[in-house]
């Protein structure tokens, strides 16, 4: 599917399946275009290929949870893990560097701000269960 999709003309896919998507950066890679990691940092697997890996920060998570736990604010239920409590992130590291611009940098560093600021609202499927793309 990824080749089919860069035989129509498409630059970078995102290959939201963890290590599932593996053949999504294999593709990008054969194709000479990008792809996007998921899950974890998976820039290594195809260095120069891979634009960035984004990052589920799992660890924070469990960490958070322990702290909560001996410090008796945890609560069972839904814990949202975003970019203000560093539950999600994006890789940077030497299989990327050189595909990532100064500039580039800068303008994640202001749409993080943003979105941290609540300027820019990221829409949460649990608030209404509907997915705006497909409105």
């Amino acid at each position: 599917m990824a080749k089919a999709a860069f035989a129509r003309g498409a630059d970078v896919i995102y290959a939201a399946a963890g290590g599932s998507g593996l053949g999504v950066l294999q593709a990008a890679a054969d194709e000479g275009k990008f792809s996007i990691g998921v899950d974890a940092n998976q820039n290594y697997i195809q260095p120069g290929s891979v634009l960035t890996s984004m990052l589920k920060q799992v660890d924070v998570a469990v960490a958070t949870a322990f702290t909560d736990g001996t410090t008796g604010t945890w609560t069972s239920g839904f814990n949202i893990m975003g970019l203000e409590n560093g539950g999600v992130g994006w890789a940077l590291d030497e299989n990327n560097a050189d595909l990532i611009t100064d500039e580039m940098k800068a303008t994640i560093a202001d749409l993080t701000a943003k979105i941290i600021s609540g300027e820019i609202v990221v829409h949460n499927y649990f608030d209404d269960n509907a997915c705006p793309a497909a409105m």
